[in-house]
């Protein structure tokens, strides 16, 4: 097939695609493939910068009546939560919004109230941006934030025998968890500054898909036993619970962190977790040398290959 469509090769294939064809500079430090890029522009200086952008876009990502401000919420929500996921401090936003003619301008200012409001409580600077006349409605957003220098938490970090844990509870994200979630800040940040974590990535797509983001960056392979993955309460239906855990794996937009922390840490992790949080970090599997391989237990002991995924544009 010469002509191949997006629809034929998939959003991954077309990211690699398009990385394949982008210059850099001796600036960068981490450039596309992480959750954000890693940049350092002054040698002395005690940070690097984290740069991310994020389109949220009306029938894709948020339904035609979703309330202004819960879509303004998860458009600098999404963006945070990358930056986050590299133990970051975010610190300035631009946004573009795109909108058919007809939008009423009270829409505009909606989003607009729900961007501010997570930016205020987060401390982030909303510096400019762009309007554009579109077919539909997109709000796009692009976040600089800092990371103390060298110490930006990538998905290349995982090593054979480290503990993977996860934040929060998984699954029944179109309950309203993907309009109202909380990036984890205050977790990554202490997990950043007291190098609890080897390499961490936020969960958009779905725990099945972002694993294998890890350890495809990380060149190794994963164990997960699946009756330890937390299910959102808001996987009501179905009670079965192999059903329940394939929407954790599946579902995508819990916006939770996975990361990794060495064996030998993993004891005096746990009880410093529960001395300074009181959300929930569960430990769901190990990392293996099985490079690219991610192996499931059940309750019996059972072992099987990953099949489910989450989330994936384009297909």
């Amino acid at each position: 097939m010469k002509n191949k469509c997006l629809q034929d090769i998939g959003e991954l294939a077309l990211i690699q695609r398009i990385c394949r064809k982008l210059p850099q500079r001796p600036d960068v430090v981490v450039g596309p493939g992480d959750d954000c890029a890693v940049v350092r522009p002054d040698k002395d200086s005690a940070y690097d910068w984290l740069l991310k952008s994020d389109p949220v876009i009306e029938g894709i990502h948020v339904f035609p009546k979703t309330p202004g401000r819960l879509i303004g919420h998860k458009a600098l929500g999404r963006v945070l939560s990358d930056l986050v996921a590299m133990g970051g401090e975010p610190m300035w936003a631009l946004v573009d919004i795109v909108a058919p003619s007809g939008t009423p301008a009270a829409r505009v200012d909606q989003v607009m109230q729900g961007i501010s409001a997570l930016a205020r409580k987060f401390q982030v600077a909303v510096v400019g941006g762009d309007v554009s006349a579109g077919l539909g409605l997109e709000v796009h957003i692009f976040v600089v934030g800092r990371v103390e220098k060298g110490k930006a938490i990538l998905r290349s970090g995982a090593k054979p025998g480290d503990n993977l844990f996860v934040t929060g509870s998984l699954g029944g994200s179109l309950a309203g968890k993907h309009l109202r979630f909380m990036p984890r800040l205050k977790e990554g940040r202490w997990l950043c500054r007291q190098g609890w974590a080897r390499a961490m990535i936020d969960l958009s797509d779905g725990l099945a898909t972002d694993l294998r983001h890890l350890i495809h960056q990380s060149r190794v392979g994963a164990q997960l036993f699946l009756n330890a993955i937390p299910v959102s309460p808001a996987v009501k239906r179905p009670k079965n619970l192999t059903d329940r855990i394939r929407h954790a794996l599946s579902d995508g937009e819990d916006y939770e962190l996975l990361f990794a922390v060495s064996a030998v840490k993993t004891q005096s992790f746990q009880k410093a977790w529960q001395r300074s949080f009181s959300l929930s970090c569960t430990r769901i599997g190990t990392v293996t040398k099985r490079q690219g391989v991610i192996e499931t237990v059940d309750g019996r002991g059972e072992r099987k290959p990953l099949k489910e995924s989450g989330y994936e544009h384009f297909k």
